[in-house]
């Protein structure tokens, strides 16, 4: 523990001295190891991020086109824990460094790639980050379109309504990621339980509505063979 203790002073009194001299090309805000003090993620912050991101509208698409391709309800959640545990590993070794030392992702794989081409994977990630981003953000604005069109009915066939929704989805997540981590963190702390809450109602307001689950969990899967059901798996 003492030994710990020293070693994040030393790391925070780097720090300091790294700010007042250093090369811009590889030392600024952005790239700067965080200090003792601003590392205000707790264990309840990482598990809501967690659940915020396993527990939205493309797993649900997800699991419901697995279904659509054939898998009975248990597959197809099987399949779903499956990836999120897989991807779970990889994301665990990739975040242990800047969860230990501070640093960020950039900074830490200049360990194999070098300063210079460390840019190379941290370009890599900012353009998939963006396409998931866009991918994210086009089905937050049909959601907000379904609800105007479910207000006012007359907007249900304006293409510009679902724009608009898109753009203004959008900026709101913009705005979130400009004010920075801390303002993400609090809106997950809330947003989490919210999503649960929501989630848990809309799905007993739709089994009133549908008069129970009907045959969906009874539905058998529709694979014969091992090998058709791997072949499914593997292709989606």
């Amino acid at each position: 523990m003492a030994v710990s203790s020293i070693s994040t002073r030393v790391l925070d009194q780097s720090t300091a001295n790294l700010a007042a001299q250093h090369d811009s090309r590889l030392y600024n805000d952005d790239l700067a190891p965080t200090v003792t003090a601003q590392r205000t993620w707790g264990t309840y912050n990482y598990i809501a991020l967690w659940f915020s991101m396993s527990m939205e509208v493309t797993t649900y698409m997800l699991a419901s086109s697995l279904i659509a391709g054939g898998m009975n309800w248990k597959q197809a959640i099987l399949t779903i824990l499956l990836g999120n545990l897989i991807v779970l590993v990889p994301m665990l070794l990739n975040a242990h460094a800047g969860a230990k030392y501070g640093i960020p992702f950039p900074v830490f794989v200049r360990a194999s790639f070098g300063t210079r081409g460390a840019n190379l994977p941290a370009m890599l990630r900012a353009i998939v980050a963006c396409g998931w981003f866009g991918i994210q953000s086009w089905l937050g604005g049909q959601a907000i379109a379904a609800m105007i069109g479910v207000l006012w009915p007359q907007t249900v066939h304006l293409p510009f309504v679902l724009w608009a929704s898109f753009l203004g989805f959008w900026l709101l997540n913009m705005y979130v990621v400009w004010r920075g981590v801390e303002s993400i963190r609090f809106l997950q702390s809330f947003s989490a339980p919210f999503m649960l809450v929501m989630s848990l109602t809309l799905l007993f307001w739709m089994l009133h509505k549908a008069g129970g689950f009907g045959p969906m969990l009874s539905a058998p899967s529709r694979f014969q063979t091992t090998g058709s059901f791997l072949r499914f798996f593997f292709r989606r």
